[in-house]
């Protein structure tokens, strides 16, 4: 079982950060909106889909030059693939353009409902652990799937809240639980994440950290949002680390009776 002490740093592999809440880079109304949710969030690391991203040419269209890559990781995604062979290929492209092991690996098996294939995720993931990928899966919230992706040498498993931008926050709490319980290695909740307090719910759970796009990138003010997620995951993960109360059917006086003087 995991403990309840979290290391003060997030690690993936040799990558370490202080930030528990990864962002996306899509779905922004403009790049210079991004950059600023990017800054108030206080993250370290940022989603790139692999297609979109352009190495080595700028100008005002080019994503990468609206990234503070000296504070910011950049996290490559093989978001669009649809099975294991073109993951993999794409990943390798990423680690030629962007001189990276890291790899957000995504191999989606609906196109309606946007989620992953299980059996072709895990195959994918293991492939590229033997390539020296520092791979983090976005998988189903299935703690067996999960364990698999540890098992094969991932080091993250990030299993969805709930589908894709339907903001619906955490469905299947126990499940993450569960999870929490049977992986060793960082959980990043990811997928589903709707506002504030989804990211406080969240971590107390037990999670590692959350990545989050569409509920920032789609608010009416996106900065604030992006601020409020960032006080909201470290809010959780202090409680987390607190230890709550245990709930109880009656009331329980919070100040004692022992030694009153009674009249």
């Amino acid at each position: 079982m995991a403990a309840l002490h979290r290391d003060s740093m997030l690690r993936f592999g040799n990558h370490a950060m202080e930030s528990r809440l990864i962002l996306g880079t899509g779905k922004f109304r403009s790049f210079e909106e991004m950059r600023a949710c990017h800054e108030a969030s206080g993250t370290q690391m940022v989603t790139v889909a692999i297609r979109r991203a352009h190495p080595g040419v700028s100008g005002a269209g080019n994503i990468l030059d609206w990234i503070d890559r000296d504070r910011i990781q950049l996290l490559p995604n093989t978001s669009g693939c649809y099975t294991a062979e073109e993951a993999v290929l794409t990943a390798r492209l990423a680690r030629e353009l962007f001189d990276t092991t890291l790899l957000k690996l995504e191999v989606i098996g609906d196109p309606g409902t946007l989620y992953p294939d299980g059996e072709a995720t895990l195959e994918a993931a293991g492939l590229l652990v033997k390539e020296g990928f520092t791979v983090l899966p976005y998988c189903s919230d299935d703690p067996v799937l999960c364990r698999k992706l540890e098992d094969v040498g991932c080091a993250a498993v990030m299993p969805l809240a709930a589908p894709i931008g339907s903001g619906l926050g955490v469905r299947n709490p126990y499940n993450i639980a569960i999870i929490r319980e049977q992986v060793s290695v960082p959980l990043i909740l990811d997928a589903g994440v709707g506002t504030a307090s989804d990211c406080t719910l969240a971590m107390e759970l037990g999670v590692d950290g959350l990545m989050v796009n569409t509920a920032v990138a789609g608010a009416k003010k996106p900065v604030e949002m992006a601020r409020a997620m960032c006080l909201a995951t470290e809010a959780g993960c202090l409680a987390y680390g607190a230890g709550r109360i245990a709930k109880k059917l009656h009331a329980s006086a919070s100040s004692p009776i022992e030694g009153v003087i009674f009249s």
